[in-house]
């Protein structure tokens, strides 16, 4: 008999209390319409650093520390000489989280990362696509708390791509609202 040490914070608060909360807040019918985050994708690019080894490394460090997992390289599909690319060259790097990993992240990039970043106002509420995945970059990784000094060396971006099933834009921004993200107060004219 194995015992589970404990579940991911935010998915416990979701699917006890936040799942309900949505979906009598919107007034759906059945609870599979409540709007679910499916994964967390998070994303380095090369940029012109893609032949730089050390740049290479601290990148794949980088993912690897803050998400527990070993990045895939992404390579390019088609040879484009204006960029001095071929075709199967690396072009960066990717995590795709899942389950508790996911939700552990989330509740660490919330609670954690953000209230570190300098001059934070808020995530823009711009950033959702038509099918609400919520797209957030940083142009410093060195505001993750498992990023040491050594780490550090290389300054790159990184990007959050939150993959959220629902059937609106608006009803992925109340998901994230309700799991603590702080979206930038509507300036106000007048």
């Amino acid at each position: 008999m194995s015992s589970k040490v404990q579940a991911a914070r935010l998915k416990e608060l979701y699917y006890k209390k936040l799942r309900s909360e949505i979906k009598k807040e919107l007034e759906l019918s059945n609870i599979h319409e409540v709007p679910e985050i499916e994964k967390v994708v998070l994303n380095i690019g090369l940029g012109k650093a893609k032949d730089d080894k050390k740049y290479l490394e601290v990148a794949e460090n980088t993912l690897l520390k803050i998400t527990g997992q070993k990045p895939v390289h992404t390579v390019a599909k088609k040879s484009v000489a204006g960029f001095k690319l071929r075709e199967g060259n690396k072009i960066g790097m990717k995590v795709t989280l899942r389950g508790d990993r996911m939700y552990e992240f989330l509740d660490r990039f919330i609670n954690i990362v953000l209230p570190r970043l300098r001059d934070f106002h808020g995530v823009k509420s711009t950033s959702f696509d038509k099918n609400g995945t919520y797209a957030i970059g940083l142009t410093d990784q060195t505001v993750f708390p498992e990023i040491t000094f050594e780490d550090s060396s290389i300054v790159h971006g990184l990007q959050i791509i939150i993959n959220i099933q629902a059937l609106k834009p608006e009803h992925s921004r109340l998901l994230l609202e309700k799991l603590g993200m702080p979206f930038e107060k509507e300036r106000q004219h007048g």
